[in-house]
């Protein structure tokens, strides 16, 4: 039977916590979707559905799990045994495969996948649809170096990239972080390396960006601070601070501000957070739809650091201010210290963060912007071009 003319594109997307995952995926997607092309994502996010899914992409929900620890992960709503969710989650993503027969297969993150549930597909894939490319998309830092290096000489993660990946496209700068050096990537599994570069997000018009200000009050001369910390799940202490550094301020507050604090943060610690707020006068959100909107009406946006966060930031030439957290992975620290490296961020370290040095780097940072400004409108996103021109010397050699 030959190939059909519709190119077909499979992601894969673990979701196990917070929104960074599938916000990538579904932006890479948006991008990739073309007239003759279909994206199927698989995607173990529990508000999946709360995007809106443009024409040509569709998403299919396996079993949703959370981490305990960093081995340890139980099912996110049904309660049964861990081990028959991930049955359950493999059936799914293999079943799906097959009938789907994808031309490409993108697997975020996680080269196994979720306790190797993706090692099935990709051996089925390599044996039963040679013409079939399997890509695995990297963010530019996953962790500190030897972390990575023994997670991955552990689960044989280095035999797999050689043998079971066409390509392995790094969502970063090399000369920023370099992945293939810090994490001792050996020879044969280098040259399915590309850097592709950040990726962008959708950018709002500025009669959007007019409206998204008169929806929240805001005039040209009030400075707008948004607060966000992604999922939430681990956000409060970013939050509480920052309440805590606006609670100080005599009144009115020197600037407006919008909380959003991502709707996995524990219900009691959300209830917090919207009390303090609406006492202050301050919008809050658990979960803004049109997250682009909100960033490019900021003038300053607080944020833990992650990838996903920093890429919709940087789109919208907003100012980031980071908090990284520094367990369970290094991740965001890292990545702080390589932007701020740049004049690209300004960051407070996690266990130095009070209401004091906030307040000090927010007003510094809004009085005088110039400096990271300048920075951040020379940096520039790739992503996208380059994964679109990947895909087109993939379809060119079908």
């Amino acid at each position: 039977m030959g190939r059909s003319a519709t190119f077909n594109i499979l992601m894969y997307s673990h979701d196990t916590y917070g929104l960074g995952h599938i916000r990538r995926t579904m932006a890479i997607a948006s991008h990739l979707r073309a007239p003759n092309v279909n994206i199927l994502i698989l995607t173990g996010s529990p508000i999946a559905g709360r995007f809106a899914f443009p024409e040509q992409i569709d998403f299919v929900r396996i079993p949703g799990m959370i981490k305990k620890t960093n081995e340890e992960y139980l099912p996110l709503s049904i309660k049964i045994n861990p081990r028959h969710a991930l049955d359950i989650r493999r059936s799914i993503i293999s079943a799906t495969t097959k009938a789907f027969r994808p031309d490409l297969f993108i697997v975020d993150k996680e080269p196994l996948g979720l306790k190797k549930e993706v090692l099935p597909t990709l051996q089925w894939l390599k044996r039963s649809l040679p013409c079939a490319r399997s890509v695995l998309g990297l963010r530019d830092i996953m962790d500190d170096a030897e972390s990575i290096r023994s997670s991955w000489r552990k689960k044989g993660v280095y035999d797999v990239l050689e043998s079971l990946y066409d390509e392995i496209w790094v969502y970063g700068i090399q000369s920023f972080y370099d992945p293939i050096v810090e994490y001792d990537i050996p020879a044969a599994v280098r040259r399915k390396i590309y850097f592709t570069g950040y990726i962008p997000r959708k950018v709002p018009s500025p009669e959007e960006v007019r409206r998204e200000k008169r929806r929240h009050c805001l005039t040209e001369k009030a400075p707008l601070v948004v607060v966000t910390t992604g999922g939430g799940g681990d956000g409060y202490p970013v939050m509480d601070a920052f309440l805590t550094m606006l609670e100080s301020f005599g009144r009115p507050l020197p600037f407006r501000s919008i909380l959003i604090t991502g709707p996995f943060m524990p219900k009691k610690q959300r209830k917090d957070v919207y009390r303090r707020a609406k006492a202050l006068g301050v919008r809050s959100y658990h979960f803004y739809r049109q997250m682009e909107k909100v960033l490019a009406a900021a003038d300053l946006v607080i944020s833990m650091g992650g990838y996903n966060t920093l890429c919709e930031i940087l789109s919208q030439k907003a100012l980031p201010l980071i908090i990284p957290r520094e367990t369970p992975r290094k991740e965001q620290l890292i990545r702080a210290e390589r932007f701020r490296d740049h004049g690209i961020a300004e960051y407070i370290p996690w266990h130095q963060v009070s209401p004091e040095i906030l307040r000090d780097k927010v007003l510094l940072l809004l009085e005088q912007p110039e400096s990271f400004q300048s920075a951040i409108r020379r940096f520039s996103m790739t992503g996208i071009e380059v994964m679109q021109e990947r895909l087109n010397a993939f379809r060119c050699n079908l």
